[in-house]
């Protein structure tokens, strides 16, 4: 019974670790990138209820003027820069987790034809409604 719950809890500190670095890819794509390539992905969360599909895109500081939103087919493709504050020019980094160049998000919308009903910006997430045309 003790390497049962030995086995799992190391599964389960596997599965954490995995998921953990895939994050870290997934938000952190910089080695290699060239200067108009996107470098990082924000984090995004996708609700769907009712015929409604909403989208939240974490962007602190980014201006909401200046994202681009492309819907090609069933793919959402949203676009822009964070550029690092004119503050840290010249200084020592010390930490830097906030990641800071061209982003792009590409989202797989579910099955369906959809409007965009709402773009909002609020406590630097953009917000996205869509509604379902079929």
């Amino acid at each position: 019974m003790t390497f049962t719950r030995h086995t799992m809890m190391w599964e389960t500190a596997v599965d954490a670790l995995e998921r953990a670095e895939r994050m870290h890819r997934q938000f952190f794509r910089l080695a290699g990138q060239h200067a108009r390539a996107p470098v990082w992905e924000p984090p995004i969360e996708v609700f769907e209820q009712d015929g409604r599909l909403a989208i939240v895109v974490a962007l602190p500081g980014v201006p909401p003027d200046s994202l681009s939103l492309d819907l090609e087919g069933a793919m959402l493709i949203i676009a822009a820069e964070r550029t690092m504050p004119r503050a840290f020019a010249g200084g020592v980094i010390h930490c830097l987790e906030i990641p800071y160049g061209r982003f792009e998000r590409h989202i797989r919308l579910p099955a369906g034809h959809y409007r965009l009903a709402r773009r909002d910006f609020e406590h630097g997430c953009l917000l996205l409604d869509f509604e379902r045309l079929d």
